[in-house]
């Protein structure tokens, strides 16, 4: 389907100047038969707003005010205040065009600035997934395939969980604050391989609705060379105190400890202690396994 903003395409100029030209010309004429009848003027309106997405300003302003004598020349009224008429008509028309040029150049800076991130995403040799507030895939690129679809060829539509089921439980459907952290979890190809993922994912709200946008990376091999991963899986929880549930909350939200420390009002170094505090008890060593146990073991908590 031709959109509008497409109307003005540089393949489009010598096509849509010469309509505007035309329909200025037809309107011209019948102003002009019909002069004793009624009065055309208001249509000017329309090819200047053909025009408008490209004339530069002060043509659209010239043709405003060309379009308005046009009018006035054939208009029947009285002519005792005809100037008058005349600024307020090339105000209206010129006033218009610019209206609708500013519109056009608005959306033509979107659509390029959508396309340039749609060529970067796509581009990218990092996995790249957004995720709807029900769990599915809306968009995935080509790395994000092939890192987990490589026998399906394809993720849009599916769940999330059946890929990074941690990356599930992230996905906040009720009311929160946005927030943005990482985590390291384990990762499902559909081919049945399982593999150690990073994952750097935000929440953000589109249409009312919450969702996700997450950047994936494979790194098996380095936890492979790593000795220690994950502290092991206690069946019950350990239960935390109100300050250590309150650094918790914010570093998944991926506030930094000084910002953790400006919001509690409390020390830097004691945002540390605490941390030093949650790693032993939940048996992580770094911060976003801290997070990935977090967002499995407390989220309710938090």
């Amino acid at each position: 389907m031709l959109r509008f903003e497409q109307i003005w395409d540089k393949r489009h100029r010598t096509s849509v100047l010469l309509l505007s030209g035309t329909m200025i010309l037809i309107l011209a004429v019948v102003d002009w038969w019909t002069k004793s009848y009624i009065s055309l003027g208001f249509l000017y309106l329309f090819p200047i707003m053909l025009s408008a997405g490209i004339l530069p300003r002060w043509a659209l302003v010239l043709l405003g005010i060309g379009c308005a004598g046009l009018s006035e020349l054939f208009s029947s009224l009285n002519p005792e205040g005809g100037y008058i008429r005349l600024a307020f008509e090339a105000l209206a028309l010129a006033g218009s065009g610019l209206v609708v040029a500013e519109m056009s150049r608005n959306r033509r800076l979107s659509l390029e600035a959508q396309e340039s991130l749609r060529i970067l995403v796509e581009t990218s040799p990092a996995a790249i997934v957004t995720i709807d507030d029900r769990g599915f895939i809306e968009l995935a690129n080509r790395a994000a395939t092939e890192l987990m679809a490589r026998r399906a060829g394809n993720l849009i539509g599916h769940p999330i969980a059946a890929y990074l089921p941690e990356l599930h439980h992230a996905l906040r459907r009720e009311e929160g604050p946005q927030f943005r952290t990482s985590m390291q979890c384990r990762g499902h190809r559909d081919d049945g391989e399982t593999f150690t993922a990073d994952v750097w994912f935000s929440t953000y709200i589109a249409d009312s609705r919450p969702k996700l946008a997450a950047i994936i990376a494979d790194v098996s091999d380095d936890a492979q060379t790593a000795s220690n991963g994950v502290g092991p899986d206690h069946g019950d929880l350990t239960p935390l105190t109100d300050r250590e549930t309150e650094v918790l909350r914010y570093v998944v939200q991926g506030l930094a400890n000084k910002e953790i420390a400006g919001t509690m009002e409390i020390s830097e170094s004691t945002v540390k202690n605490t941390l030093q505090q949650l790693f032993g008890r939940t048996g992580v060593r770094t911060r976003s396994q801290l997070v990935r146990v977090a967002l499995e073991r407390y989220r309710n908590l938090l």
